[in-house]
């Protein structure tokens, strides 16, 4: 039983409508997770935005959706594995065996493997990592701008984890539990 509901979008009214519309233009339906964000307008609008923003940055879509797993993964956030194991696989492309790495924090390639335990890092430190966490993800080959990048995924994700772990989100994509490793 979830904590807070998922508004239904033909009953959104003012700025939460705004929002579901583009939603549902985009996406062609409004997932849970923003339908119940959308009892807070600024809060469903600052996720999309920094969404948005993050989606065109250095690291790329891919990277992206692997974070989200690690990250999720981390946090035991059921909703966010499942929505971001669907996501990479169907529409970013990502193999099964390639997200079910991520979601333990590695990858084959060793740029993305930084990535994700440079992201664990901040996660298991609470942000306050010391001079050799930053010295050894720049070895790996990452610039300021994408460890800036990180830093702002790490966030956006500890916010939708958070989220929906609290609000009890019902899943609505083919579900995937934290600790279920395959």
């Amino acid at each position: 039983m979830t904590r807070l509901t998922a508004i239904n979008p033909e009953e959104a009214t003012g700025k939460t409508k705004e929002l579901f519309d583009g939603i549902q233009s985009k996406l062609g339906v409004v997932p849970n997770m923003m339908r119940t964000m959308g009892h807070s307008p600024a809060l469903l609008e600052g996720y999309l935005n920094l969404n948005a923003a993050l989606s065109h940055g250095k690291l790329g879509g891919k990277r992206g959706e692997l974070l989200a797993l690690t990250i999720g993964e981390t946090n035991s956030c059921d909703y966010c594995l499942s929505a971001h194991s669907y996501i990479g696989e169907k529409l970013v492309h990502i193999d099964t065996n390639t997200l079910q790495n991520a979601r333990n924090g590695n990858a084959a390639d060793e740029k993305t493997a930084a990535i994700l335990k440079f992201a664990n890092v901040l996660l298991e430190k609470k942000g306050r990592v010391n001079d050799a966490d930053v010295e050894s993800v720049k070895a790996a080959g990452l610039t300021e701008g994408e460890i800036a990048e990180i830093i702002g995924h790490v966030g956006l994700n500890v916010l939708t984890n958070y989220f929906n772990n609290a609000a009890d989100t019902a899943i609505d994509f083919p579900v995937v539990r934290a600790g279920q490793l395959v």
